[in-house]
């Protein structure tokens, strides 16, 4: 439409000589350089792609001249806005002022959590120790948690995700604090209304420490495929640079895992003898992670149930909502850019980012 000149009154306090544009507030362009289509649209290409791109989409889709850093700040602005915003949810829910949840009973909801690394600036990892011994870190680990819905199974018996039912939200924050997120997000799906409640993960402690203190009574389950990754880690020690021993090994193993017969593989896994000192703490641990999951490795049991056994849902959220958009090449983030762009992009991808900016308007 070409270029607007808007007229508008400005009021002066003759008492603390302080000024105001009533009208600004009214159209939501206080204290900022542009209208609120113009900040939607920042968000949505910032939340998508890395910012100059961003800009390169604001000049061709919209016609609008911007710089990289505007697209930068004012997607991270709104996306603070939204972590600030689920912070105070979060807040609520220590407080037990949860919103009550209404309507028909869920068959099967499920949570899955993960973790995987994002690449910050140098000031952000100073004091933590790296993945290789007297290496400083080079990244944080994003934590992230998905909720979703199955009401059905294929002839086989396999479970079918409910379609365009899967919801994240996750941050760079430590285990508790994620811990009080996910359950909120667990909540606001219908976690009181499920009939059969779910939680998937890999063997990480920080996962099962969390379910037994926000989720308990749910049916917990290791990652069938993780389980095996662990076997394949452990045989590759054992038997180096010999394929055909190692497919030998992974045969009968894999049999009694599949199976949930854990108590043979653990004492299959324990009655290995080896003089090198480094293969026998290898078996040692990879022992004890068995034994420590047995009950959570009855997959016969779980798929007499019609459930999930894998985690591809969350392996497939941490490169969709973090891999994707965080850690392209030459990426370096901020702990608060990081969580305001996971933040905005949970938003989008949860299909609640109308929600919000009608929220705002309003507010």
């Amino acid at each position: 439409m070409g270029p607007a000149r808007v007229l508008r009154p400005y009021y002066l306090c003759s008492q603390c000589h302080v000024g105001q544009f009533p009208v600004d507030v009214e159209l939501d362009i206080e204290k900022t350089e542009f209208s609120p289509g113009v900040r939607r649209m920042y968000a949505m290409v910032g939340q998508a792609a890395p910012f100059d791109r961003g800009r390169e989409q604001m000049k061709v889709l919209a016609g609008l001249e911007v710089t990289t850093k505007s697209v930068e700040r004012t997607a991270e602005a709104i996306g603070d806005d939204i972590a600030q915003k689920e912070k105070r949810e979060i807040h609520k829910a220590v407080q037990l002022d949860l919103p009550v949840i209404i309507g028909k009973p869920i068959p099967y909801l499920y949570v899955q959590m993960d973790g995987t690394g994002a690449p910050v600036v140098k000031k952000e990892t100073v004091g933590r120790q790296g993945k290789v011994d007297g290496q400083p870190a080079h990244t944080r680990e994003v934590k992230l948690g998905c909720v979703f819905t199955q009401t059905a199974w294929d002839q086989d018996g396999y479970p079918i995700r409910d379609p365009d039912s899967t919801t994240y939200t996750g941050a760079i924050e430590t285990a508790e604090e994620f811990g009080k997120r996910i359950y909120l997000e667990a909540w606001k799906r219908g976690w009181s209304l499920a009939l059969k409640k779910v939680v998937l993960g890999d063997g990480a402690e920080w996962i099962w420490n969390l379910v037994e203190q926000y989720f308990p009574g749910a049916v917990q389950i290791v990652d069938l495929y993780h389980a095996r990754q662990h076997l394949w880690e452990l045989v590759r020690k054992i038997y180096p640079n010999d394929a055909d021993k190692q497919k030998a090994w992974m045969k009968v193993q894999q049999r009694r895992l599949d199976s949930g017969k854990i108590e043979k593989l653990v004492g299959s896994i324990r009655s290995i003898v080896s003089t090198n000192p480094e293969v026998v703490e290898k078996i040692r641990i990879e022992a004890d992670y068995f034994e420590r999951n047995a009950e959570r490795m009855r997959y016969p049991k779980f798929r007499r149930q019609h459930l999930f056994v894998g985690s591809g849902v969350i392996e497939a959220g941490c490169k969709t909502v973090i891999g994707s958009r965080l850690k392209q090449s030459g990426m370096f983030w901020t702990v608060r850019g990081a969580n305001a762009i996971i933040a905005l992009r949970c938003c989008h991808l949860n299909g609640r980012f109308e929600d919000y900016w009608e929220a705002h308007r309003v507010a």
